[in-house]
Order: structure tokens, then C-alpha cells, then sequence
């Protein structure tokens, strides 16, 4: 079974047993008030089932449909989160007081008023995370390479995890694209899952049209990510990109400029890409390597193969609190920039979201890079 069917099998029967232990708290906490407990059981299964029609038939519906199914479900899937880690500290401090008493009688019939404060706290932090993702920042780095200097400065403008389809449909792409191209860069760099998932609903909505219109003086060049290896085909999403005029690198390199190498490597979910020693093997050592890998793992392949800057994605830097948390302990780079050896990291937050479309915690972000070489 591939990792793709291994999480669909698995991730709705996770999702339901949050579902029913949030459905069952909630169901005893409005016990004295009937019609509430009703709208909240009704309320709970209307959702969930939007977020289960998003995740697994959404890319056959049609795009208006399921992107308002799939915002309100993917909305309803943090909500739902955050309702079980408060449900679960609620019921461990009332646990607790059944042993301890330290909580005073009068303070417990107000449990009620506790369940409206979380849904109103949960509101206003949906409310803030949805502005971080749809108000990117632009994180500026200035790097040098440690090569013999040709007394050059290269604008590169990166993103990653743009995630396109039903969910950040057209209208946000044309937003994207605008931000990068007021930059006016020398090279764009898409670092990976481009694509959501099907390549349908990208194609309905003509994305190509876009994405023609970015421009740099180098070109754009990008990437697969693991979600390009979940579309129709494992080839459906870069021929769509390279009819776009996107310069597809697929276990590849690009010499630009013949003063720069660019090094475009597959996913890792394809367990037979090419290793990094073997692409880089025959390249002048005297000119810089940038190394395009969506998954930030292994990172001292980068080191031992002189690549002087690596770029990746894929972490989202776990998108939204608590995940970041557990995103730190996964990867050794699970986000921003690091220089190890002669080698510069960074790993970005990524421009767009998979999922629900809040930042909590995190930031959506576009890179910009002065590299000198």
C-alpha cells in the first residue's frame, strides 16, 4: 500500500474519533440546555461531513462547490482540534478537582459560560490566522557564495507549497503572482506541490493563464513536491507547468548564465530519484550550485556535495499551533535559514496552505534573495 492510501485509510477514522469524543463533551455540557445540544450534535456531523466531501470527491465537484465545502470543512477540522485540547484540559482539571477539590462549587456551575469563552477565543484566533495566511510577508536574505567571485548579485525570488486548486483557486494566484513580479527578479523559484492534488480543477480555472505571467530575467523553474506525485499522472502537473513556459526540473540541471548551476531534484516520495552525488558529479566545482529538494531531509547530502544554497518546503512550519511544535523535533531545518559548513539553508513556510487556510502561529511568505557570487 503506497503512502498516499495509507493516510486515506487511516486519517478518517482519526478524524472520527476526535469528531465523536468532541460531539459526546459537548453533548454532557449542554445537557440543561436541549435545543443548544442539538444544534451542536446537528451542527458537528453537517461539518464534518463537508470536510470528509472536501478531502476525498472535492476535485470532481464543481469549483465554486467545492471551494465553499472545502473552506468550511477544512475550517470546521481546526476548530474541531482546538475544541478537543480544550475539552481534553477541561476534563483533566475536572478529573483532578475529583480528587484535590481545589476548585470552588460556585466556579463549576459555571461551566456553560466556560464552553461560549472557548468558542469565542477559538473565533478570534481563526480570525487572526486566516489575515496571517491571506497577508504574506516577504522574508529578505542576503547570501555569498564561498566560490571564486565573479563579482555578480543574483535576485531570486523562491516559493513553496503554493498548494493550487479548489481550495486557493485563480483570483488568489493572481495575487501571487503580482507579488512576485513587483520584485522584479532575476530568477523564480518554485520550490514544490505547486498543485494540491488533481490537476483538474487547475486546469477548469485556466491557472496556466497566470502563471505565463511571471516573469524573470533567468526564467521560472521549479519542482516536484510530494503532491505533484498525488495528481492523475506522476507527469500530469509539470507538462502542465512547462506548457506554461515553467522550466520543469525533474532530476535535473540548469546551467544559467554559464555562471551558475541549478539543480532540480524529484520528490522523495519517488524512492528511485537520482542520488545528489550522481547529478552533480561532472559540474565545474568552480561555479555556484543552488539545489532545489521540496523535503528538507538528509541535509548533509547538501554539505558533502558542495552545494552552496539549498532550498525547501514542505514543513509549512506545521502550519497552524500545536503542530509547530512537533514539525521542530521531525526535521533538523524544520523552517527558516541556517549556514552549516559553506552550505545556506532555508526552508520555508511556504506562499499558500494545504488545508485549512489559518496561520497559527505561522505566517505565509514569499523569499527573496540576493545571492553574490
Amino acid at each position: 500500500m503506497n503512502k498516499k492510501r495509507r493516510i486515506q485509510t487511516i486519517f478518517p477514522f482519526i478524524f472520527l474519533a476526535i469528531i465523536s469524543y468532541i460531539m459526546w463533551d459537548g453533548f454532557r455540557l449542554f445537557t440543561h440546555h436541549p435545543v443548544i445540544q442539538t444544534l451542536y450534535v446537528t451542527l458537528n456531523i453537517v461539518f464534518s461531513l463537508f470536510f470528509l466531501l472536501a478531502l476525498f470527491v472535492g476535485h470532481h465537484l464543481p469549483i465554486r462547490l467545492a471551494s465553499v465545502i472545502a473552506f468550511i470543512g477544512n475550517t470546521y477540522l481546526i476548530a474541531a482540534l482546538y475544541l478537543l485540547l480544550l475539552f481534553l484540559l477541561t476534563d483533566f482539571v475536572l478529573m483532578l478537582n475529583g480528587i484535590l477539590h481545589f476548585i470552588p462549587g460556585y466556579v463549576l456551575g459555571y461551566h456553560f459560560d466556560w464552553i461560549i469563552i472557548n468558542f469565542v477565543l477559538i473565533t478570534i484566533v481563526l480570525i487572526i490566522g486566516n489575515y496571517r495566511f491571506n497577508h504574506p510577508k516577504t522574508v529578505e536574505l542576503d547570501l555569498e557564495s564561498n566560490k571564486p567571485k565573479q563579482h555578480k548579485t543574483l535576485k531570486i525570488v523562491a516559493v513553496s507549497d503554493i498548494h493550487l486548486g479548489f481550495s486557493i483557486k485563480k483570483k488568489m494566484l493572481q495575487r501571487y503572482v503580482t507579488m512576485i513580479n513587483q520584485t522584479k527578479p532575476d530568477l523564480i523559484l518554485m520550490i514544490g506541490d505547486v498543485s494540491d492534488r488533481a490537476l483538474k480543477p487547475i486546469i477548469q480555472q485556466n491557472m496556466a493563464e497566470e502563471l505565463s505571467q511571471l516573469k524573470a530575467t533567468f526564467g521560472v523553474y521549479a519542482i516536484n513536491g510530494n503532491h505533484e506525485h498525488y495528481a492523475e499522472t506522476p507527469d500530469a502537473t509539470s507538462t502542465y507547468l512547462r506548457a506554461a513556459g515553467i522550466h520543469v526540473l525533474i532530476d535535473e540541471i540548469a546551467c544559467i548564465d554559464h555562471s551558475f548551476y541549478l539543480i532540480g531534484r524529484d520528490d522523495k516520495s519517488n524512492v528511485k530519484r537520482e542520488p545528489l552525488a550522481s547529478l552533480v558529479k561532472e559540474l565545474d566545482p568552480s561555479l555556484p550550485k543552488i539545489l532545489l529538494d521540496h523535503q528538507p531531509y538528509h541535509l548533509k547530502e547538501a554539505r558533502h556535495n558542495d552545494i552552496d544554497l539549498q532550498l525547501s518546503g514542505h514543513t509549512h512550519e506545521g502550519q497552524f499551533f500545536p503542530w509547530n511544535l512537533f514539525i521542530k523535533k521531525m526535521f533538523e531545518i524544520q523552517y527558516g535559514y541556517r549556514k552549516i559548513g559553506n552550505t545556506h539553508y532555508y526552508v520555508s513556510s511556504g506562499l499558500g496552505i494545504w488545508g485549512p487556510q489559518y496561520r497559527i502561529g505561522t505566517q505565509s511568505e514569499m523569499v527573496l534573495i540576493r545571492f553574490h557570487y
